[in-house]
């Protein structure tokens, strides 16, 4: 297993060892002890499942005040997937990282409280799971807005599918004081 640091330091890839033959392949999709080792919390109370076609964008979601890490990783498909540091005060506040999970490659991507987490589906359908540190509530569930020109995440798709709550997120500019987490340093 590799954990690499992303741009976002606190934000990590992780390359599981896949193990391939004839039938298929095998690969740990958790492991509490070694993804804690790795700076992964091992505090991940949910497992969610999204399936989706291609062009679908999810996101740029976070919780406050009860904010989630999230890991994610993609069963089926191929997605590009950003997450934005939007923590106040952070030296890296407003920057994003974006990688490519698939079913080929296995890897994932942890996306600790005090970032925006998004995806879009590249492939013609895509399974996504992401076991999430915080249960989900709606009351404290936010949604940033996923073509914010002050962030420029370059999706390699440019007219995404929408839900009406995507559609709809606040500018990083415009969000409110208490929709955005502070940095602990």
């Amino acid at each position: 297993m590799n954990f690499k640091k992303t741009d976002l330091p606190e934000v990590l890839l992780l390359e599981p060892r896949s193990f391939p033959d004839a039938r298929g392949y095998f690969f740990e999709l958790w492991n509490k002890k070694r993804y804690e080792d790795g700076g992964i919390p091992s505090g991940l109370v949910q497992d969610n499942v999204s399936s989706s076609k291609k062009g679908v964008l999810r996101g740029l979601h976070y919780q406050l005040p009860c904010a989630q890490g999230k890991l994610v990783t993609a069963l089926s498909g191929q997605i590009f997937d950003a997450a934005v540091d939007i923590r106040k005060g952070s030296p890296t506040f407003g920057k994003w990282i974006s990688v490519v999970l698939s079913e080929e490659n296995h890897h994932q991507l942890y996306v600790p409280p005090g970032f925006a987490h998004g995806f879009i589906v590249l492939s013609e359908e895509a399974t996504v799971l992401y076991k999430v540190s915080e249960y989900w509530r709606p009351d404290c569930e936010r949604t940033l807005l996923w073509n914010d020109p002050d962030l420029g995440i370059q999706w390699p798709i440019s007219i995404p599918i929408l839900s009406d709550k995507d559609a709809k997120g606040m500018k990083l500019a415009e969000m409110p004081v208490e929709h955005i987490p502070q940095w602990n340093h």
